[in-house]
């Protein structure tokens, strides 16, 4: 029992962190060099739209779900000297890369568009708010892609000294 709980915990840590790294590669690679080239009230109204529709049950599970599983994972290989230290490695990295920075970095930057009634804000304004939003907000996902890449990997190679 306890060999099936430890493998099952693994694959599902492997798979909410491979889907968090392919998440935030894709909006990296292709969400935000696309609207990036919008001007600024679609720009804007898109970054607004997606942010509001991406909050629901399945995205929280698969983001923070992690969070919660690395931990267990590297308690359950606490025996495993190799895997133990990659796997807490991958704990505190996606702790710290992906929680911390999404919940201090792009989250407050996503409440700020949020509140924002663009419709109602001059061309000045709304050149203002993307400035304040679009490269801070791009910074903070870049730490989140990295270090949901570097937890996979790191995983992926923890995965390969387990017993």
């Amino acid at each position: 029992m306890e060999f099936k709980l430890k493998i099952i915990v693994l694959m599902l840590s492997i798979l909410f962190t491979g889907l968090t790294a392919g998440l935030c590669f894709t909006w990296s690679n292709a969400v935000t060099p696309g609207i990036g080239r919008l001007d600024n009230i679609s720009f804007l109204k898109a970054f607004q739209a997606m942010n509001r529709e991406i909050v629901n049950g399945r995205f929280m599970i698969v983001f923070f779900g992690p969070v919660i599983l690395l931990f267990i994972n590297t308690y359950l290989f606490k025996n495993s000297s190799i895997s133990f230290w990659l796997f807490l490695a991958a704990a505190i990295l996606f702790f710290v890369g992906i929680g911390l920075v999404t919940i201090f970095g792009n989250v407050p930057l996503n409440e700020v568009l949020d509140t924002s009634n663009l419709e109602t804000l001059s061309k000045i304004e709304l050149h203002e708010l993307r400035n304040k939003f679009e490269q801070p907000w791009n910074r903070w996902h870049t730490i989140r892609t990295l270090s949901s890449f570097s937890t996979f990997t790191l995983l992926i190679i923890g995965m390969l000294y387990t017993k």
